[in-house]
């Protein structure tokens, strides 16, 4: 089973902080360093010094690193229009040798849009504009070098389009689009991505979901098979119960909480837990880390735990 490591940024971590992180990941062994992107911390945490922007971070990232793969889980369709989206995201996967990937999803954070004036519509209209964005960004990446490309929708219109620049990776970039919605999600999923995610589903809800988006891709004759399954969820590993309790707290957390949400205890615990999505289909998990400036933490994960899934 593959683990990457997934980062929450706006809960207070500067440029520095997740490239440090990103260089311990790649140093043990993780397949991957995704981040969210928000502009709004959540919860308790001070946020400070600010929120970073997911897409200029990975650009930095992805000239100082040199083998994981880099991407976010998700960014959200409010956030920037389609085709200037498309052309970050080529460049970036220009700028890393061809290791990006993008999350897309409808958006859900409404504070984060009013506190940057960003528009935030009805759910409704939220996952047409997040279809139209799939749509669009995967028929610019896709279209052939000497075409242009034109789109009518009912939120973005594009008229011959050169479709520049293309990313390095053929036919594009993996898309990944994920959630726990029951019809649309998993209908949008069949249709546009390479890649489906759980976002913290409990192992029964994410064996539930995956059959969900099976079944969808069956519905427009696509093989269930051609997409990865995988799922995030948050992870507090330590060699003693005193370490486990303290990450735990670093992280607003009490340690049975985390037991009974997420992947908490030893590497053996953590290892049996995190088996737990990979026996309900998930090929890969993404390891929410809270306390972002433990860097032991991930070298225990990467040097403990991942053996035991290999």
């Amino acid at each position: 089973m593959k683990l990457r490591i997934f980062l929450e940024p706006q809960q207070g971590a500067t440029y520095d902080d997740q490239l440090a992180i990103a260089r311990v990941a790649e140093e043990e062994g993780f397949d991957a360093l995704f981040r969210s992107d928000h502009y709004l911390k959540m919860g308790s945490a001070t946020g400070l010094p600010g929120p970073t922007d997911a897409w200029i971070t990975l650009a930095g990232l992805a000239r100082e690193t040199s083998r994981i793969r880099l991407g976010t889980l998700v960014t959200s369709a409010t956030f920037r229009l389609p085709g200037p989206l498309a052309v970050a995201v080529a460049q970036v996967d220009a700028m890393s040798g061809g290791r990006i990937e993008l999350g897309l999803g409808a958006g859900w954070y409404t504070e984060e849009h009013t506190a940057y004036g960003i528009g935030f519509p009805e759910l409704g209209a939220r996952f047409e504009r997040l279809a139209e964005q799939l749509e669009i960004i995967t028929g610019l990446w896709q279209t052939p070098v000497d075409a242009s490309y034109s789109f009518a929708g009912s939120h973005y219109e594009l008229t011959d389009s050169p479709a520049l620049p293309k990313p390095v990776q053929t036919p594009r970039p993996p898309v990944i689009v994920g959630g726990g919605g029951p019809k649309r999600t998993p209908a949008l999923a069949a249709r546009f991505a390479d890649e489906f995610n759980t976002p913290f589903l409990q192992p029964d809800d994410a064996r539930s979901q995956f059959g969900r988006v099976a079944a969808a891709c069956e519905a427009i004759d696509r093989d269930p098979t051609s997409l990865r399954y995988t799922s995030a969820l948050i992870v507090c590993c330590g060699e003693d119960e005193t370490t486990v309790a303290r990450r735990a707290a670093a992280c607003g957390w009490k340690v049975d909480d985390l037991r009974a949400f997420g992947a908490c205890g030893s590497p053996h615990e953590v290892a049996e837990s995190i088996a737990k999505w990979r026996d309900a289909g998930a090929s890969t998990a993404y390891l929410q880390i809270l306390d972002q400036s433990d860097l032991d933490h991930v070298r225990l994960i990467g040097r403990e735990v991942a053996p035991l899934l290999a």
